[in-house]
């Protein structure tokens, strides 16, 4: 390449990296780096992108190797690299393999860490709480099996990845395999991503496999990845969601699509406790307990299942209570799915270490355009705010600024004039506020859908409206996750929640089902206010992945 426009990155010392988005290379760039970089702001002209110990180490796992790093950066980078930039990789992304857990033939109650750095093992020993769990012996250092997790958990705070080499133990045999017609009378053929995604976990069932997590776009078939794992292990499973509705949704989808009796598979919930050979569980019953200082009774049903595989849906939703269990069930086959492996916790290094890495991404737009999830119009409408909400506005603290702004009246017409727009879609409203939503659901003569909704109610209004007897749904955010609504082709989204990039991708997402037409996903913030600058941070997940987002100012 000789011309400089070819090269389009621009790589600093700090490990941040600009990509000039209307390079002609910049495309095959952008391919390149979401490998090993996470996008941090997009404007119009220039994107950044930076560098992480964590996104550096998903690399690795996923067998892109250091010297493959550098080898892309220097491809695309319009000057030479800078030596901290090269130091940097090769010293923490070097770090993923310098640190195994191995099984210790010797004696089954222990397993043997092996330490490839003489200055890693001074670091780590000086640690109190960390040498207190280990043994040295001659071949390294010996640790308890049930402290396997706690160690991994640990070392991945100082930054040692631990390369975990234990071959998993297999649990009860469930004999299980898809159906070739579905109970619906639908042939049904796995999808080569997806096939690929569940080799990218189990490999070939040797040791550093059968664990990890995948990442694909809302509307690509997740449930049915995890569908596929479980039927090559065929043993006794369990599945975390998030919610009632989509603990529904999996077993509907599991009744229809795999060969096996219905007495096999269980829902444990608010509402049922069965404990079935499968069995589909929400995070909310696993975390309840009495008061703050009660222990959590159902967590038992994570301890005690002899589970030969745990599948946690939507992992990025994870909360902070299981990670303690999941610490103590490293020996089980586990799979985290989801749509971003962003955190707004930031505990996306506690997912690596006890869930497992990411072993599998696939842009939203490399699916588009095979057709796969629908093609995607995002547009932001930037609406003013009342003259008679301004005084108001500007006296307001940070949070009622915010509400002020999120509830702009002048919202509702925009709605209405949009729903008008789309006179054969369906079309879901979604929002953050439920006096706000209580309004356009009356506005609209529409159902409402909040968490208040009963579970019974809800599963009518989904139902209803995958059979076209509804055509507009007003929902609350608890629609983000885990809910298949395949004929929802415009979503327009009237407040969000402070900037949150997850909730971004997942509201996209309810719209992304393959379908014949365009998806329109339609933001509204209010404009010179505070909602414009969460709403940028918001967009920084869909731009990643490849889509335009339209800014459209509504006088």
């Amino acid at each position: 390449m000789n011309n400089m426009d070819d090269k389009p990155l621009i790589i600093q010392s700090d490990l941040s990296m600009m990509l000039d988005v209307h390079s002609p290379a910049a495309e095959d760039a952008r391919n390149d780096l979401i490998a090993f970089a996470e996008l941090v702001k997009s404007p119009e002209h220039v994107h950044t992108y930076a560098i992480s110990a964590i996104s550096l180490w998903n690399a690795a796992s996923a067998g892109i190797s250091v010297e493959e790093v550098l080898g892309r950066l220097e491809k695309w980078s319009r000057y030479a690299l800078p030596e901290p930039v090269v130091f940097h990789i090769r010293e923490i992304g070097g770090r993923f393999g310098c640190i195994q857990l191995l099984p210790y033939p010797e004696n089954d109650d222990v397993y043997l860490l092996k330490i490839f750095h003489d200055r890693f093992v001074r670091e780590i020993m000086a640690r109190k709480q960390i040498a207190a769990m280990l043994t040295p012996v001659q071949e390294g250092f010996l640790i308890p099996r049930y402290q396997r997790g706690e160690l991994k958990l640990q070392l991945i705070k100082l930054r040692f990845p631990v390369d975990d080499r234990i071959p998993l133990e297999h649990g009860e045999p469930v004999p299980v395999a898809f159906r070739e017609t579905s109970s619906r009378g639908v042939d049904f053929v796995l999808r080569d991503y997806q096939k690929f995604a569940a080799d990218s976990v189990l490999g070939n069932g040797g040791p550093g496999t059968g664990y990890g997590t995948i990442v694909l776009p809302c509307g690509s078939g997740k449930t049915i990845v995890g569908m596929e794992i479980l039927t090559r292990l065929s043993t006794r499973t369990l599945i975390l969601t998030t919610n009632v509705a989509a603990v529904h949704q999996w077993i509907a989808e599991i009744s229809d699509k795999l060969d096996i009796d219905a007495s096999q598979i269980g829902e444990y919930s608010g509402v049922r406790k069965e404990i079935r050979p499968i069995t589909v569980c929400t995070y909310q019953v696993l975390t309840w307990r009495p008061d703050k200082d009660a222990d959590f009774p159902h967590m038992r049903v994570l301890k005690e299942g002899n589970w030969g595989l745990i599948i946690y849906d939507e992992v990025h939703m994870l909360p902070a209570p299981v990670f303690k269990i999941t610490a103590e069930l490293q020996a089980v086959h586990r799979v985290g799915l989801t749509a971003t492996l962003i955190r707004e916790d930031h505990r996306e290094d506690e997912v690596f270490s006890l869930v497992g890495p990411k072993r599998y991404d696939v842009p939203w737009s490399e699916l588009e355009s095979q057709g796969w999830i629908a093609e995607a119009e995002c547009t932001e409408i930037r609406v003013p705010l009342p003259r008679n909400l301004e005084i108001s506005y500007a006296i307001g603290s940070k949070r009622e600024k915010y509400r002020i702004a999120s509830e702009n009246p002048e919202k509702m017409q925009i709605v209405k004039d949009l729903i008008d727009n789309h006179p054969e879609d369906f079309i879901l409203v979604i929002g953050q506020y439920l006096d706000q939503l209580k309004i356009i659901s009356k506005e609209l003569g529409a159902p409402l859908i909040t968490g208040a909704t009963g579970n019974a109610r809800r599963d009518e209004l989904y139902r209803l409206f995958r059979e076209g007897k509804e055509r507009i749904l007003v929902v609350s955010k608890v629609a983000n996750f885990a809910i298949d609504l395949p004929d929802a082709s415009v979503a327009i989204q009237v407040s969000g929640t402070f900037g949150s990039r997850q909730e971004e991708a997942q509201r996209l997402g309810r719209i992304l089902r393959p379908k014949k037409q365009s998806s329109h996903f339609y933001s509204l913030v209010t404009r010179y206010s505070s909602e414009e600058e969460f709403s940028a941070n918001r967009q920084k997940f869909l731009t990643e992945q490849g889509y335009n987002y339209h800014v459209e100012v509504w006088e």
